[in-house]
């Protein structure tokens, strides 16, 4: 038992306690012990490719405090608890985590910065000791729990890369360099007009923007409230430094490179691949010439107005080793072709550990490929409160360059078309009437009322058009070509029927909008193709009873029978360990026990023949995608299993 006296100068404390009647009363607590500490596991190995997996699991119990005044309830936030992890059973030293719920879930790169910051040695299994530390206040004596060890073998962190991060904190491929790995970042990255982004570094911090208003350039590592980066008004070539020492980033912006003296012209910008090139023709031996730029800097000073940006030259440094570097304060050097003729020089950017150039015989041409898919930002902000580029046609024709799909649409606004993520300026618009697009056009493509709409967009002749979905209906199973409706669901865009199949149709199926026969989907392997070959899976799938599932929006179908089987639980790939039956169209349930983490991940198999399978993730199933992994985070036990192929997720509830 533990007494706490009353005293004016914790009266705060007092008032979250209840009220005495006079100075000298004491209250006593009873029912504080040191907690009990539970891991669920005591072995783990860490690399990047379960840098984003759940790895660790503390838990400790909380005892119920008594007051001995029965008016009087304790604060639910006492006591207070503490993870300490030490690489001494002794906790001579230690590292204090404040957990955020109880269990407190740990990732493998936090855990992997929690053995950085422990000195651990890469690649070697070390013991780190963890122990719970709890107290009734910030000055009462703590009680400590047991003491448990996990062997973690690190990985080693390189700060010399700052990852660059997208919207969603996912890696685009393109790193900044800190040669030194002293926070100092540097490179060169294409970005379209405002484009949104993030640095995430070695050891797992993200950097982002401080949330303040007027602060364009300057740093914050608090994810809980950091806003992204984000690029001036201009798209193209950006020079970018990102320092987490003075807490600031610049962008110097590279409108266009030019080539002077015996080779002239204007530079060709890729920004697929952020690389400049130039064709020439030398008509003397040992041309010389040099290549350098007109170039604004935006930093904190400037913020993201062009006109305040900073007027500079960027020269670029051939080296005789075919390697480059750049000033923007000495004289541009010169480039040399020995022997007279036709050449191209490509200055390489997009690595910055590795800037360097070519020059090679003949000309180049570059032709632009056509995206697969072109994206409608604005065309459902009524929906997602903001406009993005998750909804965008598919590529129907590269030859035609044309469009279709079918999207949920609640624009409020009105919308554009872009063939690139995040790009806002070269984009195609309303044209001079209804129905005709422009691109960098100046008014916003005006949308239907909200409901599913096919769009059709044909960017050679500069046309586009919406059509309400009323109806979807399947015809050509069993070679019977009659429109048979299909029923829609609580998704837009998802409809179900239930089919037979009595033998394989000679064309396949096909879906039909709006009971018209020049608009269906036709497809294979679980994706619809608009105006498509009909689906042959009946060729393929025993004789019997299916439901048909379309989602007209995602472009995918499925036919299910009435049981799915996941495999992969406790590394047993079989069907009849984990099998779930159907509870209603679209959803399966069950129950499954987990003995131990999955090495590999689960798959939900639709039948026997292993060719068939959703993986993906919980919140997002995906047909034939990689095996989902979330399950190795799931703690031992017994769970109610629902896979929704309506809404394509996946839950686990503990079973009571």
């Amino acid at each position: 038992m533990r007494t706490i006296t009353k005293y004016i100068t914790i009266l705060m404390i007092m008032l979250s306690l209840g009220a005495c009647e006079k100075d000298g009363d004491k209250i006593t607590v009873s029912g504080f012990d040191a907690s009990v500490l539970s891991l669920n596991n005591d072995n783990i190995v860490l690399s990047l490719d379960n840098k984003d997996n759940e790895v660790l699991s503390i838990a400790w119990t909380k005892d119920q405090l008594t007051l001995s005044n029965p008016t009087m309830n304790a604060p639910a936030s006492m006591p207070s608890f503490v993870v300490e992890a030490s690489t001494s059973s002794g906790f001579e030293s230690s590292i204090t985590i404040n957990p955020t719920a109880n269990p407190h879930i740990i990732t493998g790169l936090q855990l992997n910065t929690l053995a950085k910051n422990l000195s651990l040695e890469a690649n070697v299994s070390s013991p780190v000791y963890f122990r719970v530390n709890s107290a009734l206040g910030k000055n009462t004596p703590p009680k400590y729990s047991n003491v448990l060890t996990v062997n973690v073998t690190p990985y080693e962190v390189d700060m010399s890369r700052g990852f660059i991060l997208n919207t969603d904190k996912e890696e685009t491929g393109y790193i900044l360099y800190a040669p030194n790995s002293d926070g100092e970042y540097s490179g060169f990255m294409n970005a379209t007009a405002w484009y949104n982004w993030y640095l995430g570094e070695g050891d797992g911090t993200t950097w982002g923007n401080l949330p303040v208003d007027g602060n364009e350039f300057v740093l914050s590592s608090d994810e809980s409230s950091h806003w992204n980066f984000w690029f001036p008004g201009l798209g193209g070539c950006y020079y970018t430094t990102l320092s987490t020492n003075t807490k600031e980033w610049t962008a110097t912006y590279m409108p266009a490179l030019t080539a002077a003296g015996d080779v002239t012209g204007d530079l060709t910008y890729v920004k697929g691949e952020v690389y400049w090139f130039i064709s020439f023709t030398t008509t003397a031996d040992n041309g010389r010439f040099t290549v350098s730029g007109d170039a604004k800097l935006y930093n904190k000073s400037t913020g993201t107005t062009d006109d305040a940006a900073i007027d500079k030259n960027i020269a670029f440094l051939p080296q005789s080793d075919n390697s480059l570097s750049f000033s923007f304060t000495e004289q541009a050097s010169e480039f040399v072709v020995p022997t007279a003729g036709e050449y191209t020089l490509k200055l390489f950017l997009s690595d910055p550990t590795n800037l360097n150039y070519t020059i090679t015989e003949g000309g180049t041409v570059i032709e632009e490929p056509i995206s697969e898919y072109l994206y409608l930002p604005g065309i459902d902000d009524g929906i997602s409160g903001s406009w993005t580029f998750d909804n965008y046609l598919r590529l129907i024709s590269d030859v035609d360059s044309t469009f279709a799909g079918v999207v949920n649409v609640n624009s409020l606004w009105g919308y554009n078309m872009s063939l690139i993520i995040d790009e806002w300026n070269d984009v195609y618009k309303m044209g001079a009437a209804e129905g005709l697009l422009q691109f960098a056009g100046g008014s916003n493509i005006p949308a239907p009322d909200p409901g599913l709409y096919l769009i059709k967009a044909d960017l050679k002749n500069l046309t586009y058009s919406h059509t309400a979905v009323s109806s979807l209906s399947h015809a050509g199973l069993n070679d019977n070509w009659d429109l048979s409706p299909m029923n829609e669901t609580t998704v837009p865009g998802v409809y179900a029927a239930s089919v037979t199949i009595n033998a394989a149709s000679e064309w396949g199926c096909k879906l039909y909008m709006n009971a018209n026969w020049d608009e269906f989907f036709g497809g294979a392997d679980g994706a619809l193709t608009y105006l498509g070959s009909g689906i042959v899976d009946d060729a393929t799938i025993d004789a019997g009873t299916y439901d048909l599932i379309a989602n007209l929006c995602d472009a995918s179908y499925v036919f299910l029978g009435n049981e799915v089987y996941i495999t992969g639980f406790n590394d047993v790939w079989d069907f009849t360990t984990v099998v779930l039956t159907k509870t209603e169209t679209g959803v399966y349930k069950g129950t499954a026990t987990i003995n131990a983490p999955s090495p590999w991940g689960m798959a939900i198999h639709i039948d026997q023949s292993w060719n068939r399978y959703f993986g993906g993730s919980f919140a997002e199933l995906k047909y034939l995608g990689d095996n989902i992994t979330d399950d190795q985070s799931l703690a031992a036990g017994t769970y109610n299993v629902t896979v929704d192929f309506i809404n394509n997720t996946c839950t686990f509830t503990l079973a009571e």
